[in-house]
């Protein structure tokens, strides 16, 4: 393997891409967002609501009747009173349940997913089952319904270790976990309906997105959740992976972005700053944020398979910026700055290290 070498990780560097406005505008039309209850797709609503689309949120179906962390938003409880926001509670993986609820809406925003990697090692056909056939459903009810739009969530995990940095959108495609080998699949898939049906299906490919809200199973808020918790060490796997993090906000702007590009069925876009930084590199912003000394203690637990892990991932964003306009607006640093305060009154000090898959 050859990799072009990149530019120095300066903190106060930034893509040299500038923002443009969206042409179109998302008010009025109705919005299907799948996994609407997680990280990303929770602050995506919001990101809708707040730019007057009508959302219908799809969320996993539970006995008690919850919206994931939709729950905690005000903005979105007051859309619900509104009229203008709803709840539907179902599984990706039921085709007619997935097939009535798109029916009638304008654009289909798929983020419903399972995405810790390293669970992927214990249970891949549950992988299979919701990222691959979860996937194939929305694709069928789109089509069924002739529906305008479906934005198809991809990961940055799928180029596995790069060949070369930065990385573009038509680099080859490596299934280094059993998670990465199912979203291969369903942008495939995606791919393959946009060919053989013209299905009006783009693909979009965020890199590493971080945020309020996050689990604890990604890195940062693990580092964050351990030094805000007292911790003399910080307990992780391998340091020295590098990543290009987005903050969610940006990421939720590109979805957005993305429901209203004028774009041929097929198309991938990725989302990314042109910046990347190691784990161990992240613990040391993570402990200025924190005011923190905590030292870095490897745990095996946490290490992946050798040929699993990706070593580095860094985008070349350029075509996001071309095609929607997309720049990221939030550095890394205030956006774990951000993440902190967010997380500092929640964090248990007792589980704080507990390793998650």
């Amino acid at each position: 393997m050859t990799t072009t070498p990149e530019a120095p990780s300066d903190p106060d560097r930034t893509p040299e891409i500038s923002a443009r406005p969206i042409g179109a505008s998302i008010a009025g039309k109705t919005v299907l967002v799948t996994g609407s209850d997680g990280f990303i797709g929770s602050h995506t609503v919001e990101r809708l609501l707040a730019d007057g689309a009508t959302v219908r949120a799809f969320c996993l179906y539970n006995s008690n009747g919850q919206a994931g962390w939709l729950d905690e938003s005000d903005v979105f409880a007051q859309a619900v009173r509104d009229g203008q926001a709803e709840v539907v509670l179902g599984d990706i993986r039921d085709p007619e349940h997935v097939a009535a609820t798109v029916e009638g809406v304008d654009v289909v925003l798929h983020l419903a997913a399972l995405i810790a990697i390293p669970f992927s090692y214990v249970a891949p056909r549950s992988y299979v089952e919701t990222n691959v056939i979860g996937t194939l459903n929305v694709l069928e009810a789109v089509r069924r319904h002739g529906t305008p739009r479906l934005v198809n969530t991809s990961t940055s995990e799928v180029y596995g270790t790069p060949e070369q940095v930065p990385i573009t959108e038509d680099h080859p495609l490596r299934g280094q976990s059993p998670y990465s080998a199912t979203k291969i699949s369903a942008d495939k898939l995606c791919e393959s309906y946009a060919l053989s049906f013209e299905t009006p299906v783009m693909t979009l490919r965020p890199f590493n997105t971080f945020g309020p809200r996050q689990s604890a199973r990604a890195v940062i808020p693990t580092v964050l959740s351990q030094l805000l918790a007292g911790a003399d060490e910080v307990r992780l796997g391998d340091v020295t992976p590098r990543r290009d993090f987005t903050f969610v906000t940006d990421t939720a702007d590109g979805f957005v972005r993305a429901a209203l590009a004028d774009v041929a069925p097929g198309t991938t876009i990725q989302l990314g700053t042109g910046r990347t930084v190691s784990v161990g590199e992240v613990v040391e912003l993570c402990r200025k944020v924190t005011g923190s000394t905590a030292e870095i203690v490897t745990e095996q637990a946490r290490i992946r398979p050798e040929a699993s892990e990706v070593q580095v991932l860094l985008s070349d964003p350029s075509r996001a910026n071309e095609i929607l306009g997309w720049a990221p607006t939030m550095s890394l640093e205030e956006g774990l700055a951000r993440t902190a305060e967010w997380l500092r009154p929640r964090v248990d000090p007792e589980t704080a290290a507990r390793y998650h898959r």
